[in-house]
């Protein structure tokens, strides 16, 4: 009998390891079939292109302008060169945009000389022509201009500037009353230099403030 009971002891416990046991491993071995899907894959971002520093803008034209100080009209005023000199070359500078640098000192030969060095830089040469003086209250004054094109050295255009607004010639000024003679004159001076700046721009078709072409 004790021999029975333990059999059917060993049977019952048998039993309930095998009820206990076998349905957490199924249930192991489903979740071990059942594979979790695989992420999608996170996009890495691309990085803005480093912007490129702006460099200078490409220069397609310069001027040179200088004046012939080697005249025979040694009783001018120094100043009224420099009045010419600047006044055409500021008048370049301000209606194009091309750099103007000047030379105080310029011969018709050097000018030449220089533009053929150069690969975008017209030279203008300036100089004062007929002038003849009465006394020191009467001038008449003519500006000459030739402008010389950069590599070949030939003439671009040419031509002169008078004190009176129609270029038809020299012509006397006369200061008002009280005035200074040397300003006036100089004044007057200016106005003609800008004139010649403004004809050059004209006969290189280039408009004020941009640049759209050069005659070659």
């Amino acid at each position: 009998m004790n021999r029975q009971l333990k059999l059917a002891l060993w049977v019952f416990v048998a039993a309930i390891v095998f009820v206990t046991v076998i349905p957490g491993a199924q249930a192991q071995s489903g979740r071990r079939q059942t594979k979790p899907a695989p992420a999608a894959p996170v996009p890495t971002p691309t990085p803005d292109p480093t912007p490129k520093p702006k460099g200078e803008p490409k220069q397609d034209l310069a001027f040179l302008v200088g004046i012939d100080r080697g005249d025979s009209f040694n009783y001018l005023p120094l100043t009224y060169y420099s009045t010419v000199l600047n006044g055409c070359a500021d008048r370049l500078r301000d209606n194009s945009s091309a750099k103007v640098d000047t030379a105080n000192h310029l011969t018709r030969a050097e000018a030449i000389k220089k533009a053929k060095a150069e690969k975008i830089t017209y030279v203008v040469y300036l100089r004062f022509t007929t002038i003849s003086m009465r006394d020191y209250s009467n001038e008449q004054a003519e500006i000459e201009f030739i402008v010389y094109a950069p590599v070949t050295g030939k003439v671009a255009t040419n031509g002169r500037s008078y004190q009176n607004a129609n270029r038809k010639g020299p012509v006397v000024v006369q200061p008002p009353r009280g005035g200074t003679n040397t300003i006036y004159q100089e004044r007057m001076l200016r106005i003609a230099a800008e004139d010649a700046a403004d004809r050059i721009l004209k006969a290189l078709h280039i408009i004020s403030g941009s640049v759209y072409s050069v005659s070659k």
